[in-house]
């Protein structure tokens, strides 16, 4: 399905879309560049790169014309920007997860107010060029877990995916193969553009949110992903994204959070 919500001429639109625990959106594309920013809730966007997870307060960008399906955890306030993937010659190519500014969150809720006719030299253009300028410095966060295409690694990550409490150590994996240690890491790496190590991790960061979003202790998520306590767990969280897991959802942390 391909969907097109600017009207001729109009450089940007926003939507808000409140959805259920549970709820999906199947596999559709835009014929324009599309940020959804998640007030509340998660929402897990997967396309044949791989998944993006998208925690509260935070946002995905997605590229006109990208294949995409939405899955939402918890009860999920989306507010999106559908934009003119020309009104900006360096919006971003790639989709990504990225940080919302509260300059730009304000924004955005600012532009449900600005209709498509606005008057040009106004306030409400300022507001569409503002917005449109911020596009372009969205902070990336680490938040994808890109997916590989040589069948034995791709069966390999469902593997870990279907259980990430194991141990996954790199050479124990090699010799299940019958391949090196370095060749095993070498081909994960031309795969999937992250170290071995660093794609398990990250496949742990993605579970913990799903987790967390629908209320499960730091605790309980420590021990379901194998880590033998919440402080060992909480550490990775904190080098990754910036805050620990007890901070992450919480708005007022928020304005601490550093960039990963």
């Amino acid at each position: 399905m391909h969907e097109n919500f600017l009207a001729e001429n109009q450089s940007l639109a926003a939507v808000a879309v409140d959805y259920q625990h549970g709820d999906c959106e199947p596999s559709h594309r835009h014929g324009c560049s599309q940020l959804i920013h998640a007030v509340t809730g998660v929402v897990q966007v997967s396309t044949h790169h791989g998944v993006w997870m998208v925690p509260p307060g935070r946002g995905v960008w997605l590229p006109a014309n990208v294949t995409h399906s939405l899955r939402f955890i918890g009860a999920v306030q989306a507010r999106t920007l559908f934009v003119d993937s020309l009104a900006r010659a360096d919006l971003p190519a790639q989709c990504q997860v990225v940080q919302i500014s509260p300059l730009l969150r304000e924004l955005i809720l600012a532009s449900f107010s600005v209709p498509v006719d606005y008057a040009p030299g106004g306030r409400d253009e300022r507001i569409i060029e503002l917005i449109l300028d911020e596009l372009r410095l969205l902070p990336i966060l680490p938040l994808h877990l890109p997916e590989p295409t040589d069948p034995q690694l791709l069966t390999l990550c469902q593997q870990i995916r279907d259980d990430l409490s194991a141990a996954w150590e790199l050479e124990e994996i090699a010799n299940r193969l019958a391949i090196s240690g370095r060749t095993l890491s070498r081909r994960f790496q031309r795969e999937t553009g992250l170290r071995f190590s660093d794609w398990v991790r990250r496949a742990k960061i993605l579970s913990a949110m799903n987790a967390l979003a629908l209320g499960q202790s730091v605790l309980d998520v420590a021990l379901e992903l194998g880590y033998d306590s919440p402080s060992a767990f909480s550490a990775m969280f904190r080098r990754t994204l910036g805050v620990p897991p007890s901070e992450y959802f919480n708005p007022a942390a928020r304005a601490a959070e550093t960039v990963g």
